[in-house]
């Protein structure tokens, strides 16, 4: 299956960014050669899907594009993944209605269910796949072992679906996937799809100095989402990048994006805009790349500590 370079997110569409917003959105990354959208039942409680089975078709024809969904988060009060077949196979049959199409291209388990068995789980991605509602299946927000254990019992049998990709946090603010994740995708074979790129926005400078009224920290919906990234160390990492940025030339978005985007094992980010002028700032990474000396140097000034996780994309 093959993606462009870098994959748009949909979080926010239904919730903070309207129909009409989310059209200029899409249009704008059709029109730059992107081919994948991301979303999940979960976003928007699923006006996520609901906005995007109104744009396709309407603005870009169904099938140029590369359609992520995901099942399995924040199931109901109380258990917060619910892995379990009957769950995942109905919600992948309304998120199809949502978003008027017969199949999505790559259905991804959206967490790790320590309360259901994993094969209970991988067979519900097994049937989605034979029977056309998917065409390729994965995982997301697994961790290092998960995604090997996932991965090799999917590779123990023939006609298992194999789990050919995984979205997880990565970005300069939040490195951990490095030491087990990556190194698992790239032995077994899985694309790792980044969702989070710009660190919850913090990335592009904005919150230097302040919180702007129409920014996510602001935002009732995800304030708590950004909050764990408007720290002293984060901010340390910004004003590195900023001063990297200011040197080339470019914004601080487009630097620690192309920094992301060219990590070993990465296949494509994906990137949450809230509006359209932001997203357009995101695609001109086309044609960047980073020279080797401000790679390494990034490299060295965000390390890889962990910092609190809180919530999941």
């Amino acid at each position: 299956m093959m993606v462009s370079r870098l994959g748009l997110g949909t979080m926010t569409w239904g919730l903070d960014t309207d129909p009409d917003e989310a059209g200029a959105q899409l249009k704008a990354y059709v029109d730059a050669g992107g081919t994948v959208i991301d979303t999940a039942d979960v976003y928007a409680d699923g006006e996520s899907e609901a906005v995007l089975g109104t744009l396709l078709d309407a603005m870009v024809p169904r099938d140029e594009l590369v359609i992520i969904a995901k099942a399995g988060l924040r199931a109901r009060p109380g258990r917060r993944h619910d892995g379990s077949r009957g769950h995942m196979l109905r919600t992948l049959d309304t998120s199809l209605r949502r978003l008027g199409v017969s199949h999505v291209d790559l259905w991804l388990v959206h967490g790790w269910d320590s309360d259901t068995p994993m094969e209970e789980t991988l067979a519900a991605l097994d049937h989605a796949v034979a029977s056309g509602k998917a065409r390729y299946a994965g995982v997301s927000n697994f961790a290092g072992w998960q995604t090997a254990r996932a991965a090799t019992w999917q590779q123990a049998w023939p006609g298992r679906t194999p789990v050919v990709a995984t979205q997880v946090e990565y970005s300069l603010l939040q490195r951990d996937i490095e030491h087990e994740v990556i190194p698992a995708c790239e032995a077994m074979g899985i694309g790792v799809l980044p969702w989070s790129p710009l660190g919850r926005g913090v990335l592009t400078g904005k919150y230097r100095y302040e919180r702007p009224d129409d920014s996510r920290a602001a935002s009732p919906h995800f304030e708590r989402f950004v909050l764990p990234y408007l720290q002293p160390r984060c901010s340390a990492i910004v004003e590195s990048l900023v001063t990297a940025a200011q040197g080339l030339g470019m914004t601080p978005a487009e630097v620690a994006l192309a920094w992301v985007r060219d990590r070993p094992g990465v296949t494509a980010p994906i990137v949450g805009a809230r509006t359209t002028a932001q997203l357009t700032t995101a695609l001109r990474t086309e044609n960047i790349t980073l020279p080797m000396e401000i790679a390494v140097a990034l490299d060295d000034v965000s390390g890889t500590g962990q910092i609190g996780m809180e919530g999941a994309a």
